[in-house]
């Protein structure tokens, strides 16, 4: 088939997704909010109006944060 190679993180798998596709677009496809990952294109991290071409390698991770504990 041939595509875009994605990797998701959490749960971990992979799949192949036709291309060229907004991120936007790409997260929509996939059902995932925009605020809730971080999307890595060839290893550079990108913005939601970044245009991937069919080729690419997209890695998607969730977002995680975290604080400080108080004492």
């Amino acid at each position: 088939m041939g595509g875009m190679k994605i990797l998701l993180r959490n749960p971990k798998r992979e799949l192949e997704v036709a291309g060229p596709l907004r991120v936007q677009a790409l997260l929509a496809k996939l059902d995932l909010k925009r605020e809730a990952v971080l999307v890595i294109v060839d290893g550079t991290l990108v913005t939601g109006d970044t245009v991937v071409a069919h080729s690419s390698e997209v890695e998607i991770r969730p977002v995680v944060s975290g604080g400080a504990v108080a004492q």
